[in-house]
């Protein structure tokens, strides 16, 4: 097929195009192509997406020209490591990869941080076109150019921004997507509608607690991802503006620390995030007193956990101190205060700098 873009996302180095079409996984090699001068391509993936799509990208890719080969990690939270990062540069040096040729994430968030990561630093910076295969990377870690690697400090605390050239997102590859993984994109969709559109909050509440339609699905895919490009065009290195894409995420990091990254999926620990940065709204007098059950009985209606409690642990360990503790070494952390996202209503959001001492008074009713 022949791919055409409708969103694009600006940034210093130049504008780059969002496929979002079905089929668009079969012109990967057309699309790759057109980004770069070079014919070497390293496809970057984990078991569970290569054993579906790996051949489909390798033969688009060859059909192009390319001289291509894969990397094949294993899948979940565990390899964004500093292990899994030298391993992949080590690949990279091994199939001769240039500045001019080019590295292709195929996977979900894992693999498209990784990837990006290992992009960003080798030979200081190759070229990279990331190919989302779960809803959550459909939506939000695809686009941005936001790459990392967990450390014992925190999730995503070694990283570097590296935009791709392209990407590409082909709704059809969700069909093998389980009903968990595609609830974690929607944990996600939802918390761009709250911080900027109420109109698509109501949109996903309309199909909350049935399977969406192609065509609702494909508008939460193009929704989303245009709004996330709308966001990082606007401020692409998290200056100011790009900071309320972490509405649920101070939290939801917390969670995912406390109770050892992998542990708990990163949707599932935003959803609960989201509903804890609503109730602390509410106590600022910041955030209306309904929006928190409005939020909470969507996520629900999503086969999202709105608890702590009701998450894998985290009826013990993850209390509200251990939460508070794990907050000081966010990203969000600016000086001695917290950059806390919270709404103003659903659609529109601030961020409000908190100290930590207040933010441990503030969580146990949230949780």
């Amino acid at each position: 097929m022949e791919a055409k873009a409708e969103i694009f996302v600006k940034t210093a180095g130049g504008a780059y195009p969002v496929y979002v079409a079905r089929g668009a996984l079969e012109a990967l090699g057309g699309i790759a192509a057109q980004c770069v001068a070079g014919r070497t391509v390293r496809i970057v993936s984990d078991s569970n997406v290569a054993a579906h799509y790996l051949a489909g990208a390798a033969d688009s890719l060859a059909a192009a020209g390319f001289r291509q080969s894969a990397s094949v990690i294993a899948p979940g939270e565990g390899s964004k490591c500093f292990a899994a990062l030298q391993a992949l540069w080590a690949d990279f040096h091994g199939c001769g990869l240039t500045r001019r040729d080019l590295v292709v994430a195929l996977g979900g968030g894992v693999v498209g941080d990784l990837a990006g990561f290992a992009a960003a630093t080798y030979l200081r910076s190759v070229p990279i076109v990331q190919v989302p295969t779960s809803l959550l990377a459909f939506v939000d870690s695809s686009i941005g150019g936001k790459t990392a690697i967990d450390t014992p400090f925190g999730k995503n605390t070694v990283g570097a921004f590296h935009q791709p050239l392209a990407v590409v997102a082909d709704p059809l590859v969700l069909a093998t997507l389980p009903p968990r993984e595609m609830a974690q994109g929607m944990a996600e969709a939802l918390k761009t509608a709250c911080i900027l559109d109420g109109d698509h909050f109501r949109f996903m509440e309309g199909f909350a607690g049935r399977k969406p339609t192609e065509e609702e699905l494909t508008e939460t895919i193009r929704f989303s991802a245009s709004a996330k490009a709308g966001v990082v065009s606007r401020d692409e290195r998290e200056g100011g503006l790009r900071a309320i894409l972490n509405f649920g995420h101070t939290v939801g990091h917390a969670i995912e620390k406390v109770l050892g990254y992998g542990t708990v999926p990163h949707g599932e620990a935003v959803a609960v995030g989201m509903v804890a940065a609503a109730k602390i709204g509410v106590s600022l007098a910041v955030t209306p007193p309904d929006v928190p059950a409005r939020i909470e009985r969507t996520l629900r209606a999503l086969a999202l956990p709105v608890r702590v409690a009701e998450l894998p642990g985290g009826a013990g360990a993850c209390n509200a101190g251990a939460l508070a503790e794990a907050m000081l070494s966010d990203k969000k952390k600016l000086g001695a205060e917290i950059h806390f996202v919270l709404l103003e209503e659903i659609g529109r959001a601030r961020v409000v700098p908190l100290a930590p001492a207040r933010i441990a008074q503030l969580l146990p009713a949230a949780l």
